[in-house]
């Protein structure tokens, strides 16, 4: 399994012959690498509504017949713009052909915004992401505060690599994704959801210094991570 991190909240995982994406916010985003038009994409996960999360998700999928695989108000809005979709809820898995999918919590928002006609478009809960493949197993936390379930999700699951937002403001900062990655017990953490924005601006190589020795993986954009 290759994993690498292409900005924000953007990850790629290629596994069993998949090509899988989290949160493709691709356009509008400086720290990305990919771009829409030569992204190939044969599944994509979605945490949650908002626009920096969801992004290029429907002009992805349609230009590469790619399955969408979001909580259920998100996936049935999404299903509606004319895209393959399978709804989730949080505390469901699936077991696909590629790999287990299961939501956890997350504490955050989820809507999506139209700003052209000032419409804000509930999209149900937000949800972290657990994917499970090749006897691996990734966390995707989404966007999200600390939370202190995260001890149960480090229990029931052996994660190799959790994916935590360190931006502060809008989720959690360096000080709480530290105390989240001792909770969660992955054997790798890598920071998201940082510098995209000047209010989000963070030292992810600082932050990974306050993990215990090894554990923290800040990833360059298009770095890949073998598992």
């Amino acid at each position: 399994m290759n994993i690498s991190f292409h900005g924000h909240s953007v990850i790629k995982v290629e596994t069993e012959g998949k090509t899988i994406l989290f949160d493709p916010f691709l356009s509008g985003n400086d720290q990305t690498d990919l771009s829409v038009d030569s992204v190939k994409v044969d599944v994509i996960l979605l945490t949650h509504g908002h626009n920096d999360h969801v992004g290029d998700t429907v002009e992805l999928a349609k230009q590469n017949d790619a399955l969408v695989i979001a909580p259920f108000e998100l996936a049935t809005y999404l299903g509606w713009q004319g895209v393959k979709v399978h709804p989730m809820h949080i505390g469901g898995a699936h077991e696909f052909e590629f790999g287990r999918v299961k939501l956890t919590q997350a504490f955050h928002g989820s809507s999506y915004t139209i700003e052209e006609e000032q419409k804000i478009i509930y999209t149900g809960m937000p949800s972290g992401i657990i994917f499970s493949a090749e006897g691996k197993t990734i966390y995707h936390a989404g966007d999200t505060a600390l939370f202190s379930d995260m001890k149960l999700i480090g229990e029931q699951h052996n994660i190799d690599v959790a994916f935590l937002p360190i931006g502060d403001n809008f989720t959690m900062g360096p000080e709480d994704a530290a105390i989240a990655a001792g909770w969660i017990k992955a054997e790798k953490v890598v920071p998201i959801h940082y510098n995209t924005f000047p209010v989000i601006e963070q030292d992810p190589v600082a932050f990974a210094k306050t993990l215990k020795e090894n554990q923290g993986v800040p990833l360059a954009v298009g770095e890949i991570l073998q598992l």
